[in-house]
């Protein structure tokens, strides 16, 4: 290897928890035990992180406007929204 030969300096991989750094505490558990379980429901939601439902619903939004999450309705009950994890 000579004095002119570059290295190639690997880039620290970006930081997958970036889009939700700034968003408060309840969005983040939500975020958390999303990363922990596949799909969940709010109701779901609500009872895993022991947030009341309004909250869970907050965060919810927050995460969506961060694209932090996928939603859909569940096939079982269309009534229902079912979250991912999409980051």
């Amino acid at each position: 290897m000579s004095a002119t030969d570059t290295v190639a300096v690997d880039e620290a991989p970006a930081d997958r928890w970036e889009p939700i750094r700034d968003l408060p505490p309840s969005a983040k558990l939500v975020a958390k035990v999303l990363d922990y379980n596949d799909t969940l429901t709010q109701s779901e939601l609500a009872a895993e992180t022991l947030l009341p439902p309004r909250t869970v619903r907050y965060a919810l939004s927050r995460l969506e406007d961060a694209d932090a999450i996928d939603a859909r309705f569940s096939f079982t009950d269309a009534r229902k929204r079912v979250y991912t994890l999409s980051i």
